[in-house]
């Protein structure tokens, strides 16, 4: 009587905790699936396809910088002397070539005449005099507010005309995704839409690493029952199969957790043109952050056979073996001298590529980073008209950690069973499993 209250009061807390460690976990969960989201949105609203890559988007900010070169243009007072100098010698030059044509010997009596009539009525002398006036009267006219109105409307007209031949047709598509996403998250700009943006990850971040911490340290706290309690035999299945209901929890969040996240842009793009600056910012090259599941969905979607059969290889060694093997450990406790069952907890662990799985993503992100590391770096440029600048943030994400966790806890877990399997199998099959250990 008296062990079966210990064990109820011992189910009792470890529920607790249990439900504890499920609770944050599903925080967590919705957290870093909200998170995923935003920045989704974000690198949609801030692609590189419309922005840097964009004709459009080139286009409008070309114009704007011309349009307001030509509306503020207006004619120096060094201009229209530098007018009138190449004004007065286009004129020069234009007498002299008249008096020089008219001064031809003339054969005939009408262009004898002209040139007679041209001698008596006008003087060369007196038509190079008179061609500063003429030039002051041609400046003056071209430099007046009318004129370089005018001269502006032509300017602007032919720069329109050049906007309507130039288009890539991304920017209905552009504006409309841009105007979806700013009304989902009730901004009017860019600027809003960052700030907003940028306070809602930081907060996410924060409640993110809280949770985990919680849920990891409730399945802590049930691992610390075994020591405290290490000695009580008549509770030992209890906390084994509370433990791998824990384990199941963990596992769970970190498969559906993203585990790595790559992100890579352009931070700022600054050119020079005409002494203006045209800009760009948080131009995002490729973003993707992915959880185990989201992969092997990747996968299996995919409709190449070696996709597929890799993704069915990770599903089976890395999600279902797993559960199988957590399920065979806590079956164990009940059912001592089942083959099967004792397969899978003790002998089946060769086949669980759990660890394995968290090599191969820490490999993947140390070389995924490097690599666009050494490509970024290739891009960042500084030169007196064009400066950029790229940056990296590809990272680790809590469903690697999680994930880690899990296959910390199992390891754990198999221990643990091995010290209690001769409490609870017989001891030749204990030799025999030992044996084939060795």
């Amino acid at each position: 009587m008296r062990t079966k209250l210990h064990n109820l009061l011992l189910i009792v807390g470890l529920s607790i905790l249990l439900a504890g460690a499920a609770y944050f976990g599903y925080r967590e969960h919705k957290l870093v699936k909200e998170q995923q989201v935003i920045k989704q949105d974000y690198s949609l609203v801030n692609s590189i396809t419309f922005g840097l890559f964009s004709i459009d988007t080139w286009r409008d900010r070309l114009s704007d910088v011309m349009n307001d070169r030509i509306n503020g243009y207006s004619i120096t007072p060094q201009q229209k002397k530098d007018i009138q100098a190449a004004v007065e010698k286009e004129l020069h030059t234009m007498v002299a070539k008249v008096i020089k044509e008219i001064d031809k010997p003339q054969k005939s009596i009408t262009g004898k005449v002209k040139k007679i009539a041209f001698h008596v009525l006008a003087d060369s002398d007196s038509l190079q005099a008179q061609v500063r006036t003429f030039a002051k009267t041609i400046v003056r006219k071209v430099s007046s507010p009318s004129s370089q109105a005018r001269l502006k409307d032509i300017a602007s007209s032919k720069m329109n005309e050049l906007e309507g031949q130039t288009f890539d047709q991304t920017s209905e598509a552009n504006e409309q995704v841009t105007k979806y996403i700013y009304r989902k998250y009730q901004v009017q700009d860019s600027a809003g839409f960052e700030k907003t943006v940028n306070q809602r990850l930081e907060a996410i971040w924060v409640l993110t690493i809280k949770n985990t911490v919680f849920m990891l340290a409730c399945v802590l706290t049930a691992l610390l029952l075994w020591v405290a309690m290490r000695k009580q035999v008549h509770l030992r299945t209890t906390l084994f199969v509370m433990a791998v209901l824990f384990a199941g929890v963990v596992l769970v969040v970190g498969l559906t957790s993203p585990v790595i996240e790559v992100d890579a842009r352009v931070k700022s793009v600054d050119f020079i043109l005409l002494g203006e600056h045209v800009t760009f910012q948080n131009q995002v090259l490729f973003f993707q952050s992915k959880s185990i599941s989201g992969i092997i969905t990747t996968l299996l979607s995919q409709q190449k056979l070696e996709a597929i059969t890799v993704g069915m290889l990770i599903l089976l060694f890395i999600v279902l073996l797993p559960f199988i093997r957590l399920a065979a450990k806590g079956a164990h406790m009940f059912y001592k001298n089942n083959k099967v069952i004792n397969y899978l907890a003790f002998e089946a662990s060769k086949w669980d590529m759990a660890d394995v799985m968290i090599v191969g993503m820490l490999m993947t992100y140390i070389g995924l980073n490097g690599i666009l590391k050494s490509q970024l770096a290739n891009l960042n440029i500084h030169t007196a008209i064009l400066t950029t600048h790229t940056v990296n943030y590809t990272s680790l994400q809590p469903g690697y950690f999680i994930f880690m966790g899990y296959v910390i806890f199992e390891l754990v877990l198999s221990y643990l069973l091995r010290r209690m399997a001769p409490a609870f199998v017989k001891p030749k099959r204990y030799r025999n499993i030992k044996r084939a250990e060795k």
